[in-house]
């Protein structure tokens, strides 16, 4: 009988790829040399300096074809004195397996390829199925997994449910899944006044109480108060800035920076619109010219509750025996842009130690998060 994909061994082997954001380390090439062994048919799809990778088994434009997104770029190790452990080692020691991207998440990506593998080697599924993963999710995203669905569109190719495997459960495995996630922006305000010395302001035209009144305008505001699958949305200045050491100066410019954390009852078009306004009225009550620039990381989204997380929930609580709770909690991820193709939810290990010095995952997880993987796999396509 064939032996199965070991997942912790794909893991140590991923974890040893040096693939800090944007490079690539090996790691994708090692994924397209196991997935070809595998029978999958592997397409490089590299965009803008980014690497990624395209597998599908089985025939384009099957009636069913479930995918699997993720990731084997990692952020940065910091310090490396910081480390007790070789941040490239992979060592196994006390249970887990050590290292930068062992959570977040080549233990992920090598449990949905081992079970992808042994899938189609031992019970070939009526259908396809497709692996889309990039090495451009820890950086700018510009060319990563928007990239692959790109290619995917222009050659036909498409996936009819897909399931991330970022990490999501707080504290235990099988805790939560995440069928949606927060919107998220931040908008950058640059003031324009006139210098002037602080004994004559009325020579002058000061920016600073314009900043902090649009600030605490914007701040002070309720967005919401939540909705059926979200919390509330919050907005948080992070930076108000002068730039100016004297005390008897009054600067000519000043800057400010909020972030706001949206969910499903705002788009970021409409909370630019009411900053925007906001704007307006403190630029006329101040005389102060006001600079606004907003970078949109996604909308929010939401997969209703349905077919694709009870599939999931199933093999979650068969495999851990805990019903995972449908979350929306947390940053963003690729699943923002899978969201336009296909219904997407993410489901994945326990996220505490990613992006930490010394960052690990249980190596048992690693099994079970591959045995969930593996139970999707069989009942989608049973």
């Amino acid at each position: 009988m064939p032996t199965p994909l070991d997942p912790v061994d794909l893991t140590a082997r991923l974890v040893r790829c040096n693939s800090v954001t944007p490079a690539e380390g090996g790691a994708l090439v090692l994924l397209e040399q196991v997935l070809t062994d595998a029978g999958f048919a592997c397409t490089r799809v590299d965009r803008g300096g980014i690497a990624n990778l395209y597998a599908r088994w089985g025939k384009r434009g099957a009636n069913r074809s479930f995918g699997f997104n993720g990731h084997t770029d990692v952020v940065p190790i910091g310090n490396p004195d910081d480390w007790t452990v070789d941040p490239f080692g992979a060592d196994i020691r006390d249970g887990f397996l050590w290292g930068r991207g062992a959570t977040d998440m080549k233990s992920g990506v090598a449990a949905f390829v081992a079970a992808a593998c042994d899938m189609v080697r031992d019970t070939p599924p009526d259908g396809a199925i497709i692996l889309a993963i990039t090495g451009d999710e820890e950086g700018d995203a510009q060319h990563g997994t928007t990239a692959l669905l790109d290619w995917m569109a222009a050659q036909g190719e498409a996936m009819t449910d897909c399931l991330v495997g970022e990490p999501t459960s707080p504290n235990h495995m099988g805790e939560a899944m995440k069928i949606g996630r927060r919107g998220s922006l931040t908008a950058h305000f640059t003031f324009h006044g006139v210098q002037g010395h602080s004994a004559y302001p009325d020579r002058a035209k000061n920016p600073l109480p314009a900043m902090a009144r649009l600030m605490d305008r914007l701040a002070s505001h309720t967005l919401d108060t939540g909705t059926d699958h979200f919390d509330a949305s919050t907005l948080a200045v992070v930076t108000m800035d002068t730039g100016n050491p004297a005390t008897n100066v009054i600067p000519a410019t000043c800057r400010a920076t909020l972030n706001i954390r949206f969910n499903d009852a705002h788009t970021a078009a409409g909370l630019t619109d009411w900053m925007q306004a906001e704007l307006d009225a403190v630029a006329a009550e101040t005389s102060i010219r006001i600079a606004m620039a907003v970078k949109v990381s996604g909308d929010s989204f939401l997969t209703p509750p349905g077919a694709l997380s009870d599939l999931i929930g199933r093999a979650v609580q068969a495999e851990t025996g805990r019903t995972p709770e449908l979350s929306t909690s947390g940053g963003t991820s690729d699943a923002r842009f899978v969201k336009d193709h296909c219904p997407v939810v993410e489901f994945g290990l326990v996220g505490k130690t990613m992006h930490m010095v010394d960052e690990k995952v249980p190596v048992a997880d690693i099994h079970t998060l591959k045995a969930i993987y593996a139970r999707i796999l069989r009942d989608y396509f049973a």
